[in-house]
């Protein structure tokens, strides 16, 4: 299941990193494309900070933050073998890559990076591909808590034992 993880994250990563480049091509000149009225518009925005643009004065900060989920989620992905959990998985660790990458490498400079957001929800915010990635993977991985939907399935476990006392 760690290849479906890792799959699915590059799948996140390269349509966040496409759509930042078509927006920063098409809408850099401050242009407004309305997808559903006041409710979905398209507009670019640079956001040094976390969501609602909070706390744009650490940067580097959130760099540190997006490096951490990124390996928290790839140790525990290693071991999924519950598909749910590494669609969520992979959903997050896309998310938090992208992220860690625009911190690393977009103007201003390294660690203090702008994220690109493009997609502005009725004035309340303005995100991307991988924050819909990150909302998607994080309520997913709360609903699997909750339903107790482990990480590993039984049978998956039980074979691993089986092997390992032989």
């Amino acid at each position: 299941m760690f290849r479906a993880v890792v799959l699915i994250a590059a799948v996140v990563l390269a349509a966040d990193q496409a759509t930042k480049f078509w927006a920063e091509s098409a809408l850099s000149d401050g242009q407004t494309i309305t997808l559903l009225g006041e409710l979905l518009q398209l507009r670019l925005v640079y956001n040094p900070g976390a969501a609602f643009s909070i706390g744009s004065a650490y940067t580097w900060i959130f760099a540190v933050f997006a490096a951490a989920a990124v390996v928290a989620v790839t140790v525990v992905a290693r071991r999924v073998t519950s598909r749910p959990w590494a669609v969520a998985l992979g959903l997050v660790l896309g998310g938090a890559t992208t992220h860690l990458l625009d911190r690393l490498f977009r103007e201003p400079g390294f660690a203090r990076g702008h994220v690109v957001d493009f997609i502005d929800y009725a004035g309340f915010f303005v995100g991307n591909i991988a924050d819909i990635a990150l909302v998607v993977g994080v309520g997913i991985v709360m609903l699997l808590n909750v339903r107790g939907v482990p990480l590993r399935n039984q049978a998956d476990e039980t074979r691993e034992q089986v092997s390992s006392d032989s």
